[in-house]
């Protein structure tokens, strides 16, 4: 099904702010076709379009009338096609229309002379003449039109936080479908942009419950008003919210800049990863509430991370990272092995000290706020997960990142550093409970990562998690040394997870 979105474009800066809020839209295989008479904007349009994905204003963008084509490498390849002056549409084939629709998006010009090669999930975007300024009509299938329409609600959003005209830029998507912006206005100012809209449930898969809902997945951006707030009155450093809309799913908030735990070769820098596990220390200090105020809803019930959460977590390994590497499905003798392991591990865990975790925390959600003292140099931006579960399981997060390749000796000295300061607060610290407790909550991520990061790739087309995996595999490697872990060590091994017996 396709439908229509008019847009009113009263002078010049519009089309070329419609042109910013379209590429924030747009993703690999979509195809734009401009429709409009000479000087209706379509090279406008087009011209804002690329540079703001380039995120450079200054970019030379030619227009194609001679070349017929132009192709920019960006973060989406752009092949920008004019067929003025193209004699029979079969020269799309000589220009590489298909090539540049598997390899980004296309913006056509004149694509009324494409003929038959003109994709029927094209989006039309036609440009006309009205009064002093240009409409655009705005016509396509349904899930390109959601795009659009939610990059022109975030727009509407801004104008109506006071931030008209404000450049937006994208930032970044995860592994969620959350997506983040940065909100350029006057001078060096710079704003963030959560863009979270209601999570998709996804179908029913047991006991009446839906995968997100047994992995105590958040639902919408309401525990991550919660949280911060709640985190930011307790001392820690999280981004002030600076506007929200809560059922839309949007939320403008302090930018805490781009500086994270690494050096510029992608090296862990020890002073910030010894700071983050002093944050850790602050946190695991914390007496937790079981529910939270949200000001203008309901409050927020932090959930536990329960054997159901825990369980179906890991069986993300057998659902998706054993038929990839070994290219079956389990048994049924491996996965009845596999479920009575962790069916025990899961209750030495819960048997564990509890407390809030905000379950991703890792590098790629910590920025280093630089001349700033205290446990307010480690800035916190992911915790909308977060929940009652083994205060070990943030610890393993950090000395075993994801995407960042931690030595184990660095990663013992942090986890001693973390020990000593417990012993010096509570003498009765009970350094081997916590040792058991941390290899268990270790292989328990990494086991779901494992699963996950095949799951993103092969059914929602995230390709860039995979190269992740060795990362992982050696980290579980690491965690099954431990004694506790030793019945499981079979499940791994079939699975081509060698053991490391150093």
């Amino acid at each position: 099904m396709s439908r229509r979105l008019d847009i009113a474009l009263p002078d010049e800066q519009a089309t070329r702010q419609l042109g910013e809020d379209l590429a924030l839209a747009i993703g690999p295989g979509d195809c734009l076709a401009l429709h409009g008479d000479l000087g209706a904007g379509k090279s406008t349009l087009a011209r804002a379009l690329i540079r703001a994905v380039a995120d450079d204003p200054d970019l030379e963008v030619p227009s194609p009338t001679f070349t017929l084509v132009q192709s920019y490498p960006l973060r989406i390849a752009i092949g920008h096609f004019d067929l003025y002056r193209i004699g029979d549409p079969d020269e799309l084939v000589e220009l590489g229309l298909d090539e540049a629709l598997a390899e980004g998006a296309v913006l056509i010009e004149w694509p009324q002379r494409a003929g038959d090669h003109l994709s029927p999930d094209a989006v039309a975007i036609r440009l006309e003449q009205e009064g002093d300024g240009r409409r655009a009509t705005i016509v396509g299938p349904d899930e390109a039109l959601d795009r659009i329409a939610r990059s022109l609600e975030i727009r509407a959003f801004l104008d109506a936080c006071g931030r008209p005209g404000a450049e937006r830029r994208f930032l970044l998507g995860d592994a969620s479908v959350r997506a983040y912006e940065t909100i350029h206005g006057d001078g060096d100012a710079v704003e963030l942009l959560m863009n979270a809209p209601r999570r998709e449930l996804g179908p029913v898969i047991r006991d009446g419950k839906r995968y997100a809902e047994i992995a105590r997945v958040a639902e919408d951006i309401g525990p991550f008003i919660a949280l911060d707030l709640f985190l930011a009155g307790r001392g820690f450093r999280v981004p002030a919210i600076l506007a929200q809309d809560q059922p839309r799913g949007l939320a403008l908030i302090e930018y805490l800049g781009d500086q994270g735990l690494i050096d510029a070769a992608g090296r862990p820098v020890a002073e910030r990863w010894e700071a983050a596990v002093d944050c850790l220390l602050a946190l695991h200090r914390q007496t937790i509430p079981a529910t939270i105020p949200n000001p203008g809803t309901d409050d927020h019930v932090i959930p536990p991370f329960d054997q159901d959460a825990m369980t179906i977590e890991v069986e993300l390994f057998l659902e998706w990272y054993l038929p990839f590497r070994l290219s079956r499905v389990a048994t049924p003798e491996e996965r009845s092995r596999f479920e009575t392991g962790w069916r025990h591990l899961i209750g030495l865990a819960q048997a564990a000290e509890q407390g809030l975790l905000l379950r991703d925390f890792h590098s790629p959600n910590i920025l280093w706020q630089a001349g700033v003292e205290g446990i307010g140099r480690i800035g916190m931006i992911d915790f909308q997960d977060a929940m009652i579960g083994p205060v070990a399981y943030d610890l393993a997060s950090l000395v075993q990142d994801a995407r960042v390749t931690i030595a184990e000796d660095f990663a013992e000295r942090l986890v001693r550093r973390y020990e000593t300061a417990r012993r010096a607060e509570d003498p009765a610290f009970d350094t081997d409970a916590f040792r058991q407790a941390l290899a268990i909550m270790q292989a328990q991520r990494a086991t779901k990562l494992l699963g996950l990061f095949v799951r993103l790739r092969d059914r929602d087309g995230k390709s860039g998690y995979i190269r992740h995996l060795p990362r992982i595999e050696t980290y579980m490697r690491t965690a099954l040394r431990h004694e506790v872990l030793r019945p499981l060590q079979p499940c791994y091994t079939e699975a081509g997870i060698t053991l490391d017996e150093s």
